[in-house]
Protein backbone atom coordinates (compact mmCIF):
# COMPACT_ATOMS: atom_id res chain seq x y z
CA UNK A 1 0.00 0.00 0.00
CA UNK A 2 2.93 2.45 0.76
CA UNK A 3 4.49 1.49 -2.83
CA UNK A 4 1.18 2.60 -4.14
CA UNK A 5 0.79 5.92 -2.26
CA UNK A 6 4.46 6.57 -3.47
CA UNK A 7 3.91 5.74 -7.17
CA UNK A 8 0.72 7.62 -7.32
CA UNK A 9 2.39 11.16 -5.23
CA UNK A 10 5.11 10.46 -7.53
CA UNK A 11 2.89 10.09 -10.50
CA UNK A 12 0.98 13.61 -9.77
CA UNK A 13 3.92 15.60 -9.21
CA UNK A 14 5.21 14.05 -12.62
CA UNK A 15 2.19 15.26 -14.01
CA UNK A 16 2.12 18.87 -12.57
CA UNK A 17 5.84 19.09 -13.71
CA UNK A 18 5.26 18.29 -17.36
CA UNK A 19 2.83 20.45 -17.28
CA UNK A 20 4.32 22.64 -15.66
CA UNK A 21 7.20 22.73 -18.00
CA UNK A 22 4.52 22.58 -21.58
CA UNK A 23 3.55 25.99 -20.27
CA UNK A 24 6.80 27.81 -19.65
CA UNK A 25 7.70 25.74 -22.96
CA UNK A 26 4.88 27.62 -25.10
CA UNK A 27 5.59 31.04 -22.91
CA UNK A 28 9.38 30.82 -24.06
CA UNK A 29 8.61 29.74 -28.07
CA UNK A 30 5.86 32.90 -27.86
CA UNK A 31 8.04 35.03 -26.78
CA UNK A 32 11.10 33.93 -29.46
CA UNK A 33 8.38 34.65 -31.84
CA UNK A 34 7.79 38.74 -32.03
CA UNK A 35 5.26 38.58 -35.21
CA UNK A 36 5.44 41.28 -37.81
CA UNK A 37 3.14 44.20 -37.72
CA UNK A 38 0.93 43.75 -41.23
CA UNK A 39 0.57 46.41 -43.22
CA UNK A 40 -3.24 46.60 -44.22
CA UNK A 41 -4.91 48.63 -47.54
CA UNK A 42 -1.28 48.35 -49.42
CA UNK A 43 -0.99 45.38 -51.82
CA UNK A 44 2.08 44.41 -53.20
CA UNK A 45 3.12 41.89 -56.30
CA UNK A 46 6.50 40.54 -56.64
CA UNK A 47 7.43 37.99 -59.23
CA UNK A 48 10.63 36.36 -60.65
CA UNK A 49 12.52 37.27 -63.58
CA UNK A 50 11.72 40.43 -66.10
CA UNK A 51 9.22 38.80 -67.72
CA UNK A 52 7.42 39.34 -63.98
CA UNK A 53 6.80 42.54 -64.94
CA UNK A 54 3.60 41.58 -66.86
CA UNK A 55 2.83 39.02 -64.78
CA UNK A 56 2.38 41.29 -62.32
CA UNK A 57 0.14 43.75 -64.00
CA UNK A 58 -2.37 41.12 -64.58
CA UNK A 59 -2.30 40.27 -60.85
CA UNK A 60 -2.20 43.85 -59.79
CA UNK A 61 -6.02 43.88 -62.21
CA UNK A 62 -7.15 41.98 -58.73
CA UNK A 63 -5.39 42.88 -55.89
CA UNK A 64 -5.80 46.75 -56.91
CA UNK A 65 -9.88 46.21 -56.62
CA UNK A 66 -9.60 44.62 -53.23
CA UNK A 67 -9.29 41.28 -54.38
CA UNK A 68 -7.52 37.79 -52.56
CA UNK A 69 -3.83 37.69 -53.15
CA UNK A 70 -4.59 34.11 -53.94
CA UNK A 71 -6.57 35.22 -57.09
CA UNK A 72 -4.11 37.72 -57.92
CA UNK A 73 -1.35 35.42 -58.22
CA UNK A 74 -3.41 33.02 -60.20
CA UNK A 75 -4.22 35.55 -62.47
CA UNK A 76 -0.47 36.66 -62.78
CA UNK A 77 1.41 33.50 -63.62
CA UNK A 78 -1.20 32.19 -66.24
CA UNK A 79 -0.13 35.17 -68.29
CA UNK A 80 3.52 33.44 -69.06
CA UNK A 81 2.01 30.16 -68.56
CA UNK A 82 -0.15 31.37 -72.23
CA UNK A 83 2.81 32.76 -73.89
CA UNK A 84 4.45 30.80 -76.65
CA UNK A 85 7.55 32.73 -76.97
CA UNK A 86 8.64 32.23 -73.23
CA UNK A 87 9.80 28.96 -73.13
CA UNK A 88 10.13 27.87 -69.89
CA UNK A 89 6.86 28.27 -68.51
CA UNK A 90 3.39 26.68 -69.99
CA UNK A 91 2.84 26.71 -73.90
CA UNK A 92 6.27 26.71 -75.82
CA UNK A 93 8.32 25.38 -73.03
CA UNK A 94 11.09 23.38 -73.86
CA UNK A 95 10.48 19.73 -73.60
CA UNK A 96 12.50 17.06 -72.27
CA UNK A 97 14.29 14.48 -73.21
CA UNK A 98 11.79 12.39 -75.06
CA UNK A 99 10.27 15.53 -76.87
CA UNK A 100 7.31 15.76 -74.12
CA UNK A 101 6.89 19.23 -72.11
CA UNK A 102 5.50 18.57 -69.28
CA UNK A 103 4.88 21.33 -66.33
CA UNK A 104 4.53 21.80 -62.59
CA UNK A 105 3.34 24.05 -60.41
CA UNK A 106 2.11 24.87 -57.04
CA UNK A 107 -0.19 27.49 -54.93
CA UNK A 108 -0.56 28.30 -51.50
CA UNK A 109 -3.14 30.70 -49.80
CA UNK A 110 -3.16 32.94 -46.36
CA UNK A 111 -4.80 29.62 -44.28
CA UNK A 112 -1.80 27.19 -45.20
CA UNK A 113 -4.41 25.41 -48.11
CA UNK A 114 -1.85 24.50 -50.80
CA UNK A 115 -1.95 22.11 -54.38
CA UNK A 116 0.55 20.88 -56.90
CA UNK A 117 1.02 19.06 -59.97
CA UNK A 118 4.09 18.05 -61.65
CA UNK A 119 4.49 16.17 -64.56
CA UNK A 120 1.26 17.88 -66.12
CA UNK A 121 1.31 17.38 -69.87
CA UNK A 122 -1.10 19.31 -72.66
CA UNK A 123 -2.66 21.68 -70.33
CA UNK A 124 -1.76 25.30 -70.41
CA UNK A 125 -2.68 26.28 -66.79
CA UNK A 126 -1.01 24.01 -64.65
CA UNK A 127 -1.33 26.43 -61.88
CA UNK A 128 -5.36 26.77 -62.24
CA UNK A 129 -4.41 23.14 -61.87
CA UNK A 130 -2.85 23.10 -59.19
CA UNK A 131 -5.56 25.07 -57.21
CA UNK A 132 -8.08 22.40 -58.07
CA UNK A 133 -5.73 20.00 -56.30
CA UNK A 134 -6.17 22.30 -53.40
CA UNK A 135 -9.78 22.86 -53.39
CA UNK A 136 -11.11 19.83 -54.80
CA UNK A 137 -9.63 17.21 -53.45
CA UNK A 138 -8.10 15.69 -50.30
CA UNK A 139 -4.15 15.80 -51.67
CA UNK A 140 -1.77 18.46 -51.78
CA UNK A 141 -0.50 17.03 -55.29
CA UNK A 142 -1.21 14.72 -58.05
CA UNK A 143 1.10 14.06 -61.26
CA UNK A 144 0.87 13.10 -65.18
CA UNK A 145 -1.78 11.05 -65.87
CA UNK A 146 -3.77 11.65 -62.49
CA UNK A 147 -3.40 15.33 -62.90
CA UNK A 148 -4.53 15.31 -66.56
CA UNK A 149 -7.33 13.63 -65.74
CA UNK A 150 -8.24 16.20 -62.97
CA UNK A 151 -8.02 18.79 -65.30
CA UNK A 152 -10.05 17.12 -68.05
CA UNK A 153 -13.29 16.00 -65.55
CA UNK A 154 -13.19 20.14 -65.21
CA UNK A 155 -13.20 21.49 -67.88
CA UNK A 156 -9.62 21.85 -69.01
CA UNK A 157 -9.16 20.97 -73.23
CA UNK A 158 -5.87 19.40 -74.29
CA UNK A 159 -3.43 21.51 -76.19
CA UNK A 160 -0.35 20.50 -77.82
CA UNK A 161 2.37 22.70 -75.72
CA UNK A 162 5.03 21.72 -78.26
CA UNK A 163 5.69 25.09 -80.65
CA UNK A 164 7.83 24.89 -83.93
CA UNK A 165 10.40 27.04 -82.24
CA UNK A 166 10.72 24.75 -78.96
CA UNK A 167 10.51 21.59 -81.43
CA UNK A 168 13.66 22.39 -83.35
CA UNK A 169 15.63 23.32 -80.64
CA UNK A 170 15.30 19.83 -79.22
CA UNK A 171 16.07 18.32 -82.34
CA UNK A 172 19.42 20.13 -82.34
CA UNK A 173 19.76 18.76 -79.23
CA UNK A 174 19.38 15.79 -80.44
CA UNK A 175 22.19 15.72 -81.97
CA UNK A 176 24.86 15.36 -79.85
CA UNK A 177 22.71 14.61 -76.57
CA UNK A 178 24.27 12.63 -74.02
CA UNK A 179 21.31 10.47 -72.13
CA UNK A 180 22.69 11.60 -68.55
CA UNK A 181 21.33 13.84 -65.30
CA UNK A 182 23.35 16.42 -65.46
CA UNK A 183 22.35 19.21 -63.24
CA UNK A 184 23.80 21.67 -65.45
CA UNK A 185 22.60 20.30 -68.59
CA UNK A 186 20.58 23.01 -69.66
CA UNK A 187 23.13 25.86 -68.52
CA UNK A 188 25.46 24.07 -71.19
CA UNK A 189 22.89 24.08 -74.02
CA UNK A 190 22.53 27.74 -73.54
CA UNK A 191 26.19 28.37 -73.93
CA UNK A 192 27.25 26.03 -76.49
CA UNK A 193 24.49 26.24 -78.39
CA UNK A 194 22.81 29.43 -77.88
CA UNK A 195 25.71 31.43 -77.02
CA UNK A 196 24.62 32.42 -73.48
CA UNK A 197 25.61 32.24 -69.56
CA UNK A 198 23.83 31.20 -66.50
CA UNK A 199 21.59 34.08 -65.44
CA UNK A 200 20.89 35.84 -68.33
CA UNK A 201 17.81 36.24 -70.34
CA UNK A 202 17.65 33.27 -72.11
CA UNK A 203 18.04 31.22 -69.33
CA UNK A 204 15.00 32.05 -67.25
CA UNK A 205 13.16 29.08 -66.24
CA UNK A 206 10.57 29.32 -63.11
CA UNK A 207 7.86 32.03 -62.31
CA UNK A 208 7.54 32.67 -58.84
CA UNK A 209 5.14 35.07 -57.61
CA UNK A 210 3.91 36.69 -53.86
CA UNK A 211 1.13 38.60 -53.69
CA UNK A 212 -0.35 41.13 -50.13
CA UNK A 213 -3.81 42.14 -50.51
CA UNK A 214 -5.29 44.93 -49.48
CA UNK A 215 -6.27 42.54 -45.99
CA UNK A 216 -2.89 42.39 -45.65
CA UNK A 217 -3.09 38.39 -46.22
CA UNK A 218 -0.45 36.43 -48.63
CA UNK A 219 -0.34 33.75 -50.93
CA UNK A 220 1.77 32.69 -53.29
CA UNK A 221 2.39 30.36 -56.84
CA UNK A 222 5.15 28.63 -58.92
CA UNK A 223 5.21 27.39 -62.38
CA UNK A 224 7.71 25.97 -64.99
CA UNK A 225 8.48 24.03 -67.56
CA UNK A 226 11.43 22.79 -65.60
CA UNK A 227 14.65 21.99 -67.11
CA UNK A 228 14.91 21.92 -70.90
CA UNK A 229 16.02 18.13 -72.15
CA UNK A 230 15.57 16.90 -68.80
CA UNK A 231 14.61 13.17 -68.44
CA UNK A 232 11.18 12.28 -68.78
CA UNK A 233 9.91 12.26 -65.46
CA UNK A 234 12.15 14.78 -63.92
CA UNK A 235 10.25 17.19 -61.18
CA UNK A 236 12.43 19.68 -59.69
CA UNK A 237 10.92 22.57 -56.59
CA UNK A 238 8.43 24.29 -58.09
CA UNK A 239 5.54 22.23 -57.24
CA UNK A 240 7.17 21.43 -54.01
CA UNK A 241 5.73 22.73 -51.18
CA UNK A 242 8.26 23.96 -48.74
CA UNK A 243 10.88 24.07 -51.51
CA UNK A 244 9.85 25.85 -54.64
CA UNK A 245 7.22 28.06 -52.52
CA UNK A 246 5.85 28.71 -49.28
CA UNK A 247 3.67 30.88 -47.24
CA UNK A 248 3.18 31.97 -43.42
CA UNK A 249 0.23 34.13 -43.35
CA UNK A 250 1.78 35.61 -39.72
CA UNK A 251 5.28 36.28 -41.47
CA UNK A 252 5.52 36.28 -44.82
CA UNK A 253 6.19 34.42 -48.07
CA UNK A 254 8.98 33.22 -50.30
CA UNK A 255 9.33 31.50 -53.98
CA UNK A 256 12.52 29.96 -55.30
CA UNK A 257 14.15 30.26 -59.24
CA UNK A 258 16.76 27.98 -60.88
CA UNK A 259 18.34 24.95 -60.09
CA UNK A 260 15.54 23.01 -58.42
CA UNK A 261 17.33 19.61 -57.28
CA UNK A 262 19.28 22.32 -54.96
CA UNK A 263 16.77 23.94 -53.77
CA UNK A 264 15.04 20.61 -52.67
CA UNK A 265 17.80 19.70 -50.75
CA UNK A 266 17.78 22.88 -48.22
CA UNK A 267 13.84 22.94 -48.47
CA UNK A 268 14.81 26.06 -49.57
CA UNK A 269 11.32 28.67 -49.14
CA UNK A 270 10.75 27.33 -46.25
CA UNK A 271 14.05 27.98 -45.31
CA UNK A 272 13.59 31.34 -46.18
CA UNK A 273 10.22 32.38 -44.43
CA UNK A 274 11.61 30.72 -41.14
CA UNK A 275 14.73 33.10 -41.57
CA UNK A 276 12.51 36.15 -41.60
CA UNK A 277 10.70 34.57 -38.04
CA UNK A 278 13.97 34.94 -36.66
CA UNK A 279 13.84 38.42 -37.58
CA UNK A 280 16.21 38.73 -40.83
CA UNK A 281 14.73 40.77 -43.47
CA UNK A 282 13.65 39.37 -46.93
CA UNK A 283 16.58 40.31 -48.82
CA UNK A 284 18.92 38.78 -45.75
CA UNK A 285 17.03 35.32 -45.05
CA UNK A 286 17.37 35.07 -49.32
CA UNK A 287 20.46 35.58 -49.21
CA UNK A 288 21.54 33.10 -46.05
CA UNK A 289 19.10 30.19 -48.11
CA UNK A 290 21.66 30.86 -51.08
CA UNK A 291 24.33 30.72 -48.38
CA UNK A 292 23.84 27.41 -47.27
CA UNK A 293 23.55 26.02 -50.58
CA UNK A 294 26.55 27.36 -51.70
CA UNK A 295 28.55 25.79 -48.46
CA UNK A 296 27.46 22.50 -48.87
CA UNK A 297 29.04 22.66 -52.67
CA UNK A 298 30.88 25.49 -53.28
CA UNK A 299 32.21 24.24 -56.63
CA UNK A 300 28.84 23.76 -58.26
CA UNK A 301 27.97 27.19 -58.43
CA UNK A 302 29.86 27.72 -61.86
CA UNK A 303 27.38 25.39 -63.72
CA UNK A 304 23.83 26.63 -62.28
CA UNK A 305 21.73 29.69 -61.31
CA UNK A 306 19.60 29.49 -57.96
CA UNK A 307 17.58 32.66 -56.90
CA UNK A 308 15.38 33.62 -54.12
CA UNK A 309 12.50 35.68 -53.53
CA UNK A 310 10.73 37.18 -50.18
CA UNK A 311 8.41 38.92 -49.17
CA UNK A 312 7.09 39.73 -45.22
CA UNK A 313 3.96 40.89 -43.69
CA UNK A 314 4.72 44.36 -43.45
CA UNK A 315 4.92 44.41 -47.50
CA UNK A 316 9.26 44.21 -47.32
CA UNK A 317 10.10 42.87 -50.30
CA UNK A 318 13.65 41.60 -51.17
CA UNK A 319 15.78 38.63 -53.50
CA UNK A 320 19.49 37.32 -53.86
CA UNK A 321 20.93 35.06 -56.31
CA UNK A 322 24.08 32.44 -56.68
CA UNK A 323 25.06 34.40 -59.77
CA UNK A 324 24.89 37.53 -61.05
CA UNK A 325 21.72 38.32 -63.54
CA UNK A 326 18.76 37.35 -61.82
CA UNK A 327 16.10 39.97 -61.40
CA UNK A 328 12.47 40.39 -59.96
CA UNK A 329 9.79 42.93 -60.41
CA UNK A 330 7.86 44.50 -58.41
CA UNK A 331 4.24 46.14 -58.43
CA UNK A 332 2.31 48.49 -55.54
CA UNK A 333 0.84 51.82 -55.22
CA UNK A 334 3.99 52.58 -54.31
CA UNK A 335 6.52 51.32 -57.30
CA UNK A 336 6.87 49.38 -60.13
CA UNK A 337 10.07 48.58 -60.97
CA UNK A 338 12.37 45.48 -62.12
CA UNK A 339 15.17 45.14 -59.42
CA UNK A 340 18.35 43.77 -60.40
CA UNK A 341 19.38 40.83 -57.65
CA UNK A 342 22.94 40.83 -55.13
CA UNK A 343 24.40 37.79 -55.44
CA UNK A 344 27.03 35.71 -54.15
CA UNK A 345 29.47 35.77 -57.25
Amino acid sequence: MSDRRSFLKFSLLTSAFLAGGKTLLAQGQKSQTKLPTTVKDNPIVISTWDFGKQANEAAWEVLNKGGRALDAVENGVKVPEADPENQTVGLGGRPDRDGRVTLDASIMDENSRCGAVACLENIVHAISVARLVMEKTPHVMLVGEGALQLALDNGFKKENLLTEKSELEWKEWLKESKYQPLMNQENNYHRTIKGSTPGDEKNHDTIGMLAMDKAGNLSGACTTSGLAFKMHGRVGDSPIIGAGLYVDNEIGAAASTGMGEEVVKIVGAHLVVELMRQGLSPEKACKAAVERINHKNPEAYKNFQIGFIAINKKGEHGAFALQKGFTYAVKSGKEEKIYNTPSLY
